[in-house]
C-alpha cells in the first residue's frame, strides 16, 4: 500500500467531535487553537442546515471555541453550491431555517412556491403538514427533489429528534421520488469544502464520530479518516462496517499533537 502524504489540511465534524449537547469535548479548544496557530487550512463541518456560519461561530464562541466564520461549512452551503453549479439563478420551494434560506439567497436563488425548479428540504424544528403537502404536490408537478442531508434523527438534550432524512422518506413515500442529498455521506460536501479552502484530498484528513457519514464521506473523497469515540459510533460497532477509518482514537484530544 502506498504511503500517505503528510496531512496539511483538516476537516472535522462538529457534534460528537468538538461539542456534545452544547458542551465542548475536552481537547476541542486546544485542537482549534493549534490549528489556527499553525496556519493550516481547516473546516468545521456540520450536516445541520438550521444555522448560518455566523450563527454557528457565535454559538461556538460562547462555548470557548473560536472558529472563524469562513472556517465553517454546512450542508446548507454545500446544497447551495450544488444548485448554483447545476442551475444558476434558479428557483426553489424551501422547507428549512435561516441557514438554508440564507445560503440560497446568497447564490441568487428566488424562493417561491410557484412552479419552482427545486423543492429543497432542510432541517427545521417546525416541520408542518401544510409545508410537506405543498412539497409533495410541487414534486408531483415536476419540481426536482433535493435534501440537505440524509440524517434520520438529530440529537437533543431530551433524546433523538426526527431529522431531514426521516421527513425526506415521508415525501418520497408520497411521491415516489427520492431526493438528491448534498450533505454527508455524499463526498460532494467534502470536495466542495476542500475547494473552499484550497486544499487537496491527498493531503487532507477528516475527523468524525460516525462511520456511516463522516468516515464514509471522507474515505470516498480520498482523505485520511479519523474516528473519535466521543459521539455516535462505538468501538465495538466499527467491525460491523465493510470499511474502516485510517485510525481510531478516543477523542479529539488525541489529535492535537498531529497538527
Amino acid at each position: 500500500m502506498a504511503e500517505r502524504k503528510p496531512i496539511e489540511s483538516w476537516l472535522t465534524d462538529m457534534d460528537g467531535v468538538l461539542i456534545h449537547e452544547g458542551v465542548p469535548i475536552p481537547g476541542a479548544d486546544a485542537f482549534i487553537k493549534k490549528l489556527r496557530e499553525s496556519g493550516r487550512p481547516f473546516l468545521v463541518l456540520t450536516n445541520n442546515s438550521i444555522y448560518t456560519p455566523r450563527d454557528l461561530h457565535a454559538r461556538l464562541s460562547r462555548m470557548g471555541l473560536d472558529v472563524p466564520v469562513d472556517h465553517i461549512w454546512t450542508s446548507a452551503l454545500a446544497t447551495a453550491q450544488f444548485l448554483d453549479d447545476q442551475r444558476p439563478g434558479g428557483t426553489a420551494y424551501v422547507i428549512g431555517e435561516a441557514g438554508l434560506t440564507t445560503a440560497l439567497h446568497d447564490i441568487g436563488y428566488v424562493l417561491t412556491d410557484h412552479d419552482p425548479d427545486y423543492v429543497v428540504l432542510g432541517e427545521t424544528r417546525t416541520y408542518s403538514f401544510e409545508a410537506m403537502t405543498k412539497a409533495v404536490r410541487l414534486i408531483n408537478a415536476g419540481a426536482r427533489f433535493i435534501a440537505t442531508n440524509p440524517d434520520e434523527t438529530g440529537p437533543s438534550t431530551e433524546g433523538p429528534l426526527p431529522a431531514t432524512g426521516a421527513v425526506a422518506a415521508l415525501i418520497t413515500k408520497a411521491t415516489g421520488q427520492r431526493p438528491y442529498f448534498a450533505g454527508k455521506p455524499n463526498p460532494l460536501m467534502m470536495r466542495t469544502g476542500l475547494n473552499a479552502i484550497g486544499a487537496h484530498s491527498e493531503t487532507s484528513a477528516m475527523i468524525g464520530d460516525r462511520m456511516d457519514t463522516d468516515v464514509l464521506a471522507g474515505m470516498e473523497a480520498g482523505m485520511q479518516t479519523f474516528l473519535v469515540l466521543t459521539g455516535l459510533t462505538t468501538s465495538d460497532q466499527v467491525e460491523k462496517f465493510p470499511y474502516r477509518p485510517s485510525k481510531i482514537v478516543d477523542s479529539i484530544a488525541d489529535l492535537v499533537d498531529r497538527i
